[in-house]
């Protein structure tokens, strides 16, 4: 008997670069400086009401686009935060995670023919999304050491069959973020067009040195075209919980809720009770940013003395390192040797482009408990 032919959407993917850091990091036992989930407890209140919400019987279906109250709490969040009021019942909708709502905005939005620009290195999801569509990814490289936007590069690769953007800040792998004369530069090019932006701010509460997250809500004139994407993962320290949201206008919102509805109906329900509770008390979600700028202040401070030259890191869990001092190999078995001969898990910068360009760089997670940034930092200090 023959097998039935297959033929692959998505041809060019194979096994992300994360499992297989994670396998070989199993191997040979490593200190985890690669993943961006926290090491360390969330807030024990946060466990006390989900699990409230549980015993109470929220144990079955939330209703498709989330808890109303919860809801009602985020609109309220980004009306403080950001000074855009968005309708709860109708323009905000609960995900089974930031990804999921990523997802169902490309699938709901983009449509097979239209190209999408997007900038990388990226979050590797992003352009399979797009690819499942039928929709071609116009890819923008940004370059070490700053990975600024080149916006005449930009400019010119808009053209009529532009259906969608997609940004993504604070940045993840770089640790970059935009500034308002990048938001303000995007809007003149999008102005007078039907090209849509989708907005990946999963890290919105994680913007240092004073500096304010520069959302797309922020700003009228992209707000009107604009999908905004977050994480309770990211916010409360519960990555596995894989509960998220997004927000965007009515008439987008529409089309994300169509499949939403297929693709997951509803979030986890007990969660969605204790994220509900938590958002009552922003002091946590305040103080994120100087929490996570200690962590990345220590990790720097441990490695003054190594031979690593530390990039920039203005926010998101992570920060970049050249290794040109130590090293000519291609950063993919550079990262396999550090796991290794030495015990510390990093991601190669070079997973993140889809054509593998290769800077030199690792991609560091200090969204670690200080034990383990010390421990690792030690270990880099003797590469």
């Amino acid at each position: 008997m023959s097998s039935p032919r297959i033929v692959s959407k998505l041809p060019q993917v194979g096994t992300t670069i994360f499992s297989v850091i994670g396998d070989l990091a199993a191997r040979h036992p490593s200190i985890n400086l690669s993943q961006g989930a926290p090491s360390f407890p969330c807030d024990p209140e946060l466990i006390r009401v989900t699990h409230e919400a549980m015993l109470a019987g929220e144990n079955q279906y939330a209703p498709m686009t989330g808890l109303p109250a919860l809801r009602e709490q985020l609109a309220a969040k980004i009306a403080a935060s950001y000074g855009h009021h968005y309708d709860a019942g109708e323009e905000i909708t609960i995900t089974a995670s930031a990804s999921e709502a990523l997802f169902c905005a490309i699938t709901a939005l983009v449509h097979p023919g239209d190209e999408v620009i997007m900038f990388e290195p990226a979050f590797d999801s992003y352009r399979p999304m797009i690819q499942l569509q039928g929709a071609t990814p116009v890819v923008i490289a940004l370059k070490a050491p700053d990975f600024a936007i080149p916006w005449d590069e930009v400019a010119a690769r808009i053209t009529p069959r532009t259906r969608m953007i997609v940004l993504n800040t604070p940045h993840n792998p770089t640790g970059t973020v935009w500034h308002a004369g990048d938001q303000e530069h995007l809007a003149r090019l999008v102005r007078g067009t039907d090209i849509l932006i989708l907005s990946d701010e999963v890290y919105e509460h994680v913007v240092f040195d004073g500096a304010l997250h520069q959302s797309v809500i922020r700003y009228p004139e992209l707000v009107e075209r604009s999908v905004a994407v977050f994480s309770f993962g990211k916010t409360f320290h519960v990555t596995g919980w894989r509960v998220g949201y997004c927000v965007a206008p009515r008439p987008l919102m529409e089309e994300i809720r169509k499949v939403h509805q297929f693709a997951m109906f509803a979030a986890d329900t007990p969660m969605q009770y204790g994220f509900a509770h938590l958002l009552q008390q922003p002091a946590h979600y305040q103080g994120l940013a100087d929490f996570y700028q200690r962590k990345r202040d220590l990790l720097v401070s441990a490695l003054a003395d190594s031979r690593f030259t530390l990039l920039p890191s203005a926010g998101s869990f992570f920060m970049l390192a050249s290794y040109e001092r130590i090293s000519d190999e291609p950063d993919s078995l550079f990262v396999q040797r550090l796991i290794r001969d030495h015990g510390v898990a990093t991601i190669p910068v070079s997973a993140f482009y889809h054509d593998g360009t290769d800077q030199r760089v690792i991609r560091l997670s200090f969204s670690k408990d200080d034990d383990t940034l010390l421990a690792g930092a030690e270990r880099l200090c003797g590469v």
